[in-house]
């Protein structure tokens, strides 16, 4: 698997007339050649790969990277890149991911390997992984029911008075006991008020009946990451809340009804927009519907009004609509969804139906 994924980068170095290609993004390092840890660097030229790690990763590496050769370094491993034998010669033209080289570790290769010509290229490691394979499907799967079983349990914990912290708390701790290695991100748990915040991480505030509670959370399985977003009441829900969250119900299901490979991703994103802004509330759904999902929590496609992304068979997506009312409240409802040739099958199994607590 990880050696299939080096000889994509490979054949795009000779593409793009590179001599070799730098990865320092510690997510684009794991899904090349599997090391998890938090140190390294992966080089790779048209015809070899090396990962680099200080001895602090001696065993780890060992025990996880694949296709590419190890090289354990005695100091800095910057610092160390000039003894390689890999950037020996001239006008040697090496790739990087622009996006995650520091502009202070970019100054520091350029010092220590002053022959090299570095070029940026743009997501160049992450196109790769739009397109989910077998294997990476499943881990997805597996990532997915571990949050839904988080999720189901967490609903016997919430009653009025816990702080939104001691539920996140909670929340994670679940996902860890389900197997989860991490969150897949910082995990939103946003009552009241605090619910119209579509990035609502979890505060202090105490959760009160008659509360929206929007969760926004995900686990990590082997590297790959769910996202789930519920919406729930704290007792029984008002008539308004009723009525705002149908909306966003309904502006989800039409968007998972587009899903397709084939399709232009904004067409999706209207169809829930649609929704919304014919119910009045379309300026209270002010980002995108979703975006690509895998080993990286963000990526390609992007579901959004200005998105030139066409979905592709075995991309797996978020559809996120939500209405945020400031003052008032919020909702939001989402779901990971795989990309098929007919439709697409939705991952998330938990509830939509609007839960009172």
């Amino acid at each position: 698997m990880y050696r299939k994924r080096i000889k994509k980068v490979q054949k795009y170095i000779k593409e793009e007339n590179l001599d070799g290609f730098i990865v320092s993004r510690l997510v684009s390092i794991r899904y090349l050649c599997g090391f998890s840890g938090t140190s390294g660097l992966l080089i790779i030229r048209k015809n070899s790969a090396h990962f680099l790690t200080d001895f602090r990763y001696k065993d780890q590496a060992q025990k996880q990277v694949e296709g590419a050769a190890i090289i354990i370094t005695k100091g800095e491993i910057i610092s160390e890149l000039k003894e390689l034998t890999q950037f020996h010669g001239k006008n040697l033209r090496y790739g990087y991911e622009t996006e995650y080289l520091s502009c202070n570790d970019r100054q520091r290769l350029q010092n220590s390997l002053g022959n090299v010509l570095f070029l940026p290229m743009l997501n160049a490691v992450e196109e790769f992984s739009v397109v989910k394979d077998e294997s990476e499907i499943t881990l997805l799967k597996k990532a997915v029911d571990i949050t839904d079983v988080a999720f189901e349990r967490i609903l016997g914990y919430l009653r009025p008075g816990l702080r939104e912290r001691e539920i996140c708390a909670e929340l994670e701790y679940q996902m860890i006991c389900l197997g989860s290695e991490k969150p897949g991100f910082e995990t939103i748990v946003a009552s009241g008020f605090r619910s119209a915040m579509p990035h609502g991480v979890a505060s202090d505030k105490k959760i009160s009946l008659g509360d929206f509670v929007t969760f926004d959370f995900g686990a990590t399985y082997k590297g790959y990451v769910a996202d789930l977003t519920r919406t729930v009441v704290i007792g029984k829900a008002t008539l308004r809340q009723k009525k705002i969250y149908n909306i966003v119900l309904r502006a989800q299901l039409a968007a998972i009804r587009k899903v397709r490979a084939g399709i232009k991703a904004k067409i999706v994103d209207r169809a829930a927009r649609n929704v919304i802004e014919k119910n009045g509330y379309g300026k209270y759904f002010g980002h995108g519907l979703g975006h690509g999902i895998g080993i990286y929590i963000h990526s390609k496609p992007s579901v959004g009004p200005r998105s030139t992304d066409i979905l592709k068979k075995g991309m797996v997506i978020t559809i996120e609509p939500g209405i945020y009312l400031p003052g008032w409240g919020g909702v939001r409802i989402e779901d990971d969804v795989l990309v098929t040739t007919r439709g697409c099958v939705v991952l998330s199994k938990s509830s939509k139906k609007l839960l009172e607590v």
